[in-house]
């Protein structure tokens, strides 16, 4: 792969990696009700899972759900329903009292259960699997900048490593937008509507999956 590959490659993923999506809207959400240093979780498991599918892209399991119409659509509709199940949480939770951010600007109290860093970490990772379609992106997207002729292992590793340093730094930016909201958020008016908002669009991600379909 040719170094001027490698930057059109970069350009184009850190284009990419700064739209938003459900990754984004995630961490996002999480640091507005966490903090930025608990939302760091999210972070890792979006990215493993992130980092996850590509290489299973790169192994070519992409073709599998592509031969297997049955198992694409059974892991379609497991993220159908789990986005949706997140925006309708959201929905709930807009009742909810929104947190206090501490004096100082650190993160807040001990975290219940749910809001544990495995359990964190957990949701971030299943929001990272929830859509299929990525793998079927990353599947047809990688090859265009990978030269036939080189080593396969490291070219795809070093194209990996770059979609995976680009997603990190987005998720950083987003963390760190979320955490700045959250003194604006503890008025109950604006958490309730941040909370409808991110529902809203969680359901919208849901849908647009749902109506996916490979070509």
């Amino acid at each position: 792969m040719a170094l001027h590959t490698w930057w059109l490659f970069t350009v184009t993923v850190f284009v990419l990696c700064g739209t938003p999506g459900p990754n984004m809207l995630h961490i996002l959400s999480r640091s507005v009700g966490l903090g930025f240093r608990r939302s760091t979780a999210a972070m890792l498991g979006c990215l493993l899972a992130l980092v996850l599918v590509l290489a299973a892209s790169a192994a070519g399991l992409s073709a599998l759900l592509l031969s297997s119409p049955v198992l694409f659509e059974v892991l379609r509709y497991l993220g159908v329903a789990y986005l949706a199940w997140l925006g309708i949480k959201a929905w709930r939770e807009s009742r909810a009292p929104a947190p206090q951010a501490p004096v100082g600007g650190g993160d807040a109290l001990p975290p219940p259960a749910l809001d544990r860093p495995w359990a964190v970490f957990r949701g971030g990772f299943l929001v990272g699997l929830s859509n299929p379609k990525l793998l079927l992106f990353a599947a047809a997207f990688l090859p265009q900048f990978v030269d036939p002729a080189r080593a396969l292992g490291v070219q795809y590793t070093v194209l990996v490593a770059t979609f995976a340093a680009c997603e990190l730094f987005w998720y950083a930016v987003y963390a760190l937008g979320g955490h700045k909201l959250r003194r604006a958020l503890a008025r109950p008016a604006l958490k309730r509507l941040f909370d409808r908002l991110t529902g809203t669009i969680f359901l919208g991600f849901a849908v647009l999956l749902l109506r996916f379909r490979p070509r």
